[in-house]
């Protein structure tokens, strides 16, 4: 990166990489405590499995690193900010489809919004924006 600026989507990245990295993080080290008291009531979805959330935790840990990656190095946003948008966008159609099917409460429309759903859709629009640049 060298002396260059961050821009917007770079401010984005990092900010969303460092709260991806948080959850990760979390996920990792106290797999329970996540799994007790993330507020958007992941008992939920089943039963406890701590290898299960520290797995997941890894997924994060991947999309933390792309993102803050992509943050840094403007020409390598493409791949890295894709591959992190296909495991979050992916993650919050799983999330729907739960949710559209009754397997979770209705009241997680809005328990997931800002975790799940707001990350998936503002990575749809970054990606949108850097194919645009791309073609432009």
């Amino acid at each position: 990166m060298g002396t260059q600026r961050l821009d917007a989507l770079g401010w984005l990245f990092l900010l969303l990489g460092a709260a991806m990295l948080g959850n990760a993080l979390w996920m990792l080290a106290g797999p329970m405590h996540w799994y007790t008291e993330l507020p958007a009531a992941v008992p939920d979805t089943g039963p406890f499995n701590a290898h299960f959330v520290r797995d997941i935790g890894c997924a994060f840990l991947t999309v933390a690193v792309a993102l803050t990656w992509a943050a840094l190095e403007p020409g390598l946003r493409r791949p890295l900010v894709v591959i992190a948008a296909l495991f979050l966008t992916a993650h919050a159609l799983l999330h729907v489809y739960d949710t559209a099917r009754g397997a979770l409460d209705a009241s997680h429309w809005g328990l997931d919004l800002l975790g799940v759903y707001v990350p998936a859709l503002l990575m749809l629009c970054a990606v949108a924006a850097i194919l645009r640049r791309a073609r432009a």
